[in-house]
């Protein structure tokens, strides 16, 4: 069974970059799809990015020219680099597969944007 744990959260002024991880258990080569979600207080799990086994990458509009996303598949890790953040960017962020497998999902990772 594949187990995910994000890191990187924090708490960042608005304009600032984090860089969150989220490393597997066992191989994720074999996932197609990974992406990363986010939720914040009183709001859907939502969709930020996702990136195939060969990179190819989708963003949510909200996120779209500033978030990337990427994959190392032999660190068994996915990464979600975040520039120029704003406070509406506020959200515990998790990483899973795309379509998400309810049993992948970690305690995620706070991130916190003050303006």
């Amino acid at each position: 069974q594949v187990q995910l744990v994000e890191s990187g959260g924090g708490l960042v002024q608005a304009g600032g970059s984090l860089r969150l991880s989220c490393a597997a258990s066992r191989s994720i080569f074999s996932i197609n799809v990974m992406a990363w979600y986010r939720q914040a207080p009183g709001k859907e799990r939502e969709l930020v990015a996702s990136i195939t086994d060969g990179g190819s990458t989708n963003y949510a509009d909200s996120v779209k020219g500033r978030f990337t996303i990427a994959r190392d598949n032999a660190k068994d890790t996915v990464y979600l680099q975040m520039n120029s953040l704003k406070p509406e960017d506020t959200a515990v962020y998790y990483c899973n597969s795309l379509p998400r497998i309810r049993a992948y999902w970690g305690q995620g990772t706070q991130v916190t944007v003050s303006s």
